[in-house]
């Protein structure tokens, strides 16, 4: 990235004076940060503490993607944003708060899902990348882009109490896919909707990223590139481990990838995490064709948390969570036609599969879950 050499206004010299105070930043630094174009993909939990923070430091340029509305269910982590932008899209809301704290700072917004069509041309124009998706495909997709343009990737993840932190695609360390060659099968690993997400989390790992992200602009430090770090809030401790390049992967070693390919079938999961098809498979219903059924006398069960069941219920479901179905198989009739229901589809698909070894003939699984049945049958049921 190419330095600038313009003076500072006087109004920059006060905002930045503590961080150019320091030694290793100082006016130079100062400079490098303004010269830098740092991508943001997601403005959500991660991006949040990420996006806030490169602006306070003075990137000078931020390019920020997220295609996705403020709801007030994002508001207790997605801290870049404000009940007054309830409805409003992401990076509307973003721009404004970012403009607000720092308006020497120029945002660039990309209201669209970052796709194998647009993914490329968006991530050129930049000097770095930060990873603030919560999904798979998008995150296979933007570490295979990287890999292609040669661009830092800075990582992060969360769930629950814990997260991770890396930098991956430099020169010389992994990528995504050397860490993970393959996404897990559908449903075995519950998004944040499912399994929830202490509000705070977001915020410890999007400040690692950031700090990341502002060490690799100025050429500070030790970085976490070939490093993965793993945050453990319940006991508040962290760990690194150490990370190598495969040579056998795909993207990195061998280079056998070459171009972008459609992620959400590569992951069997759409970015939102519902399941690829909708349409029913083999021992599917979809919510239409289940409710004759359920009128009829079928047994409904429910396999998601309690926590799921507290914000959203189809009426007469009996919950026995996914976890707790071989000890409670007496509860589960055989001599009634059972339909299995979870929040889209998939945990809800592998119960059927079990009971089907367990003897059980008169069993189907209801397509889409719960939350298809909120946008077919019964609106009136809440959507998360």
């Amino acid at each position: 990235m190419a330095p600038v050499t313009d003076a500072f206004s006087p109004a920059e010299l006060a905002r930045y004076r503590r961080q150019i105070t320091l030694g290793e930043v100082g006016l130079e630094g100062q400079q490098k940060l303004r010269a830098a174009r740092v991508l943001v993909v997601g403005t959500g939990g991660l991006g949040s503490p990420v996006a806030l923070y490169l602006a306070a430091a003075g990137v000078g340029t931020l390019g920020l993607v997220d295609f996705d509305r403020v709801d007030a269910t994002n508001l207790h982590r997605q801290v870049l944003h404000g009940t007054a932008s309830v409805g409003v899209p992401k990076v509307d809301s973003a721009r404004a708060r970012l403009h607000d704290l720092n308006p020497h700072v120029r945002v660039i917004t990309y209201d669209t899902a970052l796709t194998s069509a647009n993914a490329l041309d968006i991530v050129r124009a930049y000097d770095l990348v930060v990873d603030g998706t919560d999904n798979f495909p998008t995150r296979y997709l933007l570490s295979d882009a990287c890999v292609l343009l040669g661009k830092p990737n800075v990582y992060g993840s969360v769930q629950r109490f814990e997260g991770q932190a890396s930098i991956f695609c430099t020169p010389t360390g992994p990528c995504y896919r050397c860490l993970f060659r393959e996404p897990p099968p559908p449903g075995l690993v519950p998004n944040c909707a499912e399994a929830g997400v202490f509000g705070v989390m977001p915020g410890l790992v999007g400040m690692i990223q950031a700090t990341e992200a502002i060490k690799w602009i100025l050429g500070l430090g030790t970085t976490l590139d070939g490093r993965l770090m793993l945050i453990d809030a319940m006991r508040m401790g962290t760990r690194t481990i150490t990370l190598r390049r495969d040579p056998e992967c795909p993207a990195c070693g061998t280079r056998t990838i070459t171009t972008l390919v459609d992620y959400e079938q590569f992951c069997g999961v759409r970015h939102d995490g519902s399941p690829l098809v909708d349409e029913p498979l083999p021992d599917e219903l979809a919510p239409a064709d289940a409710v004759p059924r359920l009128a009829a006398g079928a047994f409904l069960l429910d396999v998601r948390e309690p926590f799921e069941a507290e914000i959203a219920a189809i009426g007469g479901a009996t919950l026995v969570p996914m976890r707790q179905v071989p000890q409670r198989l007496a509860e589960i009739p055989r001599d009634r036609d059972v339909i299995v229901h979870c929040h889209h589809g998939m945990r809800s698909r592998s119960v059927v599969e079990y009971l089907r070894s367990q003897g059980y003939t008169r069993i189907a699984n209801l397509a889409g879950g719960i939350d298809r049945w909120s946008r077919d049958v019964d609106p009136g049921v809440p959507t998360y």
